[in-house]
């Protein structure tokens, strides 16, 4: 019951993202940098470690867990460039309807955005079965990738009402959305409390979630970070963000 009641703080805090994007402010990349340092520093000084722990066996001269992580790291890619989430992928879709802005309809647009939140909202699930699984490994495992998954619901929920808006949904539709996200975590947490997962495929699966939080942290939420502020500021506290974690794993190990 822990994993669903630290998944609270995720539903909060997705929340508090979609409430930030309906206003907007000129710090939000400050946030996103010091959350980017939280991932980074959840990667590689506990889940890594902890998962080759769970799974040192090798194939063909690799632990099984960084063949998992680089697994991790690729499948969210493939997903990502599938479902066009990136920013990148938003421009370039934003310019392509306008130089054909007669020949798309307003209910196309809108299902790209309706397709694109719910990628996110499938995330969502996924960030709340981490939790849970990271619980299963152990309390001070729970304990950072909860904190990592905590701060990168932020974006989330940042995510889900500025994509949803953005593609000519109202905002009652957003704000939909931004409720299925929030309450995503919690699923996926509860979810867990159904079994238990084996010592190995525990480790499998926290090295597979490792190579995803690094993916997000550094095509996700770090060029988001630093696209409008390309500043010290943002640098400084993404820093912070891995100095922080580093001194929580340190304590608690």
């Amino acid at each position: 019951m822990t994993a669903v009641l630290v998944s609270a703080g995720a539903f909060l805090m997705t929340l508090l993202g979609g409430f930030v994007a309906q206003r907007t402010g000129d710090r939000r990349h400050l946030v996103l940098g010091f959350a980017a340092g939280l991932m980074l520093g959840v990667v590689a000084f506990d889940l890594l470690p902890e998962a080759i722990n769970a799974a040192p066996d090798e194939l063909h001269g690799v632990p099984q867990a960084l063949l998992m992580f680089a697994a991790g790291f690729l499948a969210i890619h493939i997903v990502e460039r599938s479902v066009a989430i990136h920013r990148s992928h938003e421009g370039e879709y934003a310019a392509h309807s306008h130089a054909h802005a007669h020949s798309h309809a307003a209910g196309g647009k809108q299902g790209v955005g309706l397709t694109a939140a719910g990628a996110l909202v499938g995330h969502s699930l996924m960030d709340g079965f981490a939790i849970g699984a990271a619980f299963q490994a152990g309390s001070t495992v729970g304990a950072v990738v909860a904190i990592a998954v905590v701060a990168h619901d932020f974006a989330d929920g940042f995510n889900t009402y500025t994509i949803t808006r953005m593609y000519g949904n109202n905002r009652r539709r957003a704000l939909t959305l931004l409720g299925a996200d929030a309450l995503a975590p919690v699923t996926g947490a509860a979810i867990t409390l159904l079994f238990t997962i084996p010592e190995h495929l525990l480790g499998l699966y926290l090295g597979f979630f490792a190579g995803f939080l690094l993916y997000l942290a550094t095509s996700d939420i770090l060029p988001e970070a630093h696209s409008p502020h390309p500043s010290r500021s943002t640098l400084l506290c993404t820093l912070l963000g891995v100095g922080f974690m580093w001194v929580v794993i340190g304590f608690a190990d």
